[in-house]
């Protein structure tokens, strides 16, 4: 399934996971083969993506012999291995600072909004209760990063360099924004990063739209 001689991402356009390692891979400056899994379709449930990652999600990257499948452990290892660039300062607060946006977001709000949630959420409840539920829980975890960023936010999350706060921060943004039409009025910071990120060309070519698998408008 994949080429060993290059890095291999297994992703889904709309995967937020996914697009935060696609951001990853773009801001190091890493060639990688793209390998789209259609989550709508069920290609993730294919015996040969099941071997990649048992757990059934994108995205997963292949680096020669070495498989992970989890955007957390993705980032850091590719921060490990390929250190250009790097997305974690060597300040230890700042450090701590960037995971923990980067946790906030992949363990607070991700997992709540993700497909099999919300897709229980509108079999059970309807399209109604679905879009309440994706406010709502927006609205909870948006409020404590803003608290957490106004005093420290600066060109970027953490500073005036892309740290993996933003690699993170960015995907989410993306969605309530563009897709759940959120008022962000509430958050100045949150929707200044989202400007931000919005000029930064590794970021403008990791958004959904603009990979191979997804649709033709």
């Amino acid at each position: 399934m994949a080429d060993q001689g290059k890095l291999t991402l297994f992703s889904y356009w709309l995967s937020s996971c996914a697009y935060r390692i696609r951001i990853a891979l773009n801001l190091k400056g890493l060639d990688y083969e793209y390998n789209a899994v259609d989550v709508l379709k069920g290609d993730q449930s294919d015996p040969d993506f099941e071997r990649i990652n048992p757990m059934k999600f994108v995205p997963a990257l292949v680096d020669g012999d070495t498989v992970i499948a989890d955007s957390f452990a993705i980032a850091l290892y590719l921060e490990d291995k390929y250190p250009q660039n790097p997305l974690l300062p060597r300040d230890l607060k700042k450090k701590a600072l960037n995971i923990q946006i980067a946790s906030i977001v992949s363990s607070g709000i991700q997992p709540l909004l993700n497909l099999v949630v919300v897709s229980y959420i509108e079999q059970k409840l309807g399209s109604k209760e679905k879009d309440a539920w994706n406010i709502d829980q927006t609205n909870r975890v948006f409020t404590a990063l803003e608290k957490l960023l106004k005093d420290c936010a600066r060109k970027y999350a953490t500073g005036d360099e892309i740290g993996l706060g933003d690699v993170f921060l960015a995907p989410q943004l993306y969605y309530v924004i563009k897709k759940l039409q959120m008022d962000m009025s509430n958050y100045p910071t949150l929707a200044r990063l989202h400007a931000a990120y919005e000029e930064i060309p590794a970021f403008q070519a990791a958004v959904p739209e603009n990979q191979p698998d997804a649709p033709s408008i």
